[in-house]
C-alpha cells in the first residue's frame, strides 16, 4: 500500500492526544532498521515493534522513510555524545583519539554493524536525504577529531592539517567497521586500524 494514500485515510483527527511514548517507539524503529535494513523492513514490522496502529504511525512519523531519518538522527546524536564524552575525559589528545576510534569499532554489533555505515551501503548513493544525514554525521565526527588533533599543537604554533588528518582517521575507522561486518578476523581489522597510529599526534 502506498504510504501517502494510506495516510489520507488513516491519520487520526488533528489534535488527538498521543497515548504512546514517542521516544520509545522511535527506539524500537531504530532497532528494526538496524537489524533488518531499510528495504527489508515492512510497515507491519515497524508498527508491531513500535506497538502502534498504522494511523498512529502515520500521524507521528508520516512515512517509513521519515521514521528512518529520525532514527538515524537519534543514532547519530547518541554516537557523537558518546565520543564527545570520551574526548573530554581522556588524558591527552592522542589517548582521546585512540579511545574514540576504539569505541567506534568495538561498540558496533558484530552482526548488525553500524547503522549509519549500513545506510551508506544500502541507501546513500540514491537517497539524498539519507546521504545528507550521513554526511552531517561524518562532518561532526571529523570536526570533533580535528579539534582534538589541534589541541596537541604546541602553544603559538599552527596545527598540522587537523581537518585532513581527521578525515583520514574517519575513513580508516569506517573501513574497519565495514571489514568487521564482512566477517574478517579481528586481527585483520586491528591491523588495518593500526595504520591510523601514524596520523595521531605524539601526545
Amino acid at each position: 500500500m502506498d504510504a501517502s494514500k494510506a495516510s489520507s485515510h488513516e491519520t487520526p483527527t488533528r489534535g488527538r492526544p498521543r497515548s504512546f511514548d514517542e521516544a520509545a517507539a522511535l527506539n524500537a524503529a531504530l532497532d528494526v532498521f538496524w537489524r533488518q535494513g531499510y528495504e527489508a523492513t515492512s510497515l507491519d514490522d515497524l508498527t508491531q515493534a513500535m506497538g502502534l496502529s498504522r494511523s498512529s504511525f502515520y500521524s507521528c512519523f508520516g512515512s517509513k522513510h521519515e521514521a528512518l531519518l529520525r532514527a538515524l538522527r537519534v543514532y547519530a546524536d547518541r554516537s557523537v555524545d558518546d565520543l564527545t564524552a570520551i574526548a573530554r575525559d581522556a588524558g591527552s589528545p592522542r589517548a582521546a583519539l585512540q579511545r574514540m576510534i576504539g569505541a567506534m569499532v568495538e561498540t558496533q554489533d558484530t552482526c548488525r554493524g553500524c547503522l549509519l555505515v549500513n545506510c551508506i551501503t544500502e541507501l546513500a548513493n540514491h537517497d539524498p536525504a539519507v546521504q545528507t544525514v550521513v554526511q552531517q554525521h561524518i562532518a561532526r565526527i571529523e570536526g570533533l577529531m580535528a579539534q582534538t588533533i589541534a589541541q596537541a599543537a604546541p602553544p603559538g604554533t599552527a596545527p598540522d592539517s587537523p581537518a585532513d588528518r581527521a578525515r583520514a582517521l574517519v575513513a580508516i575507522t569506517v573501513g574497519a567497521i565495514t571489514l568487521s561486518k564482512a566477517g574478517l578476523p579481528g586481527d585483520q581489522v586491528q591491523s588495518a586500524l593500526r595504520q591510523a597510529d601514524r596520523l595521531l599526534p605524539d601526545s
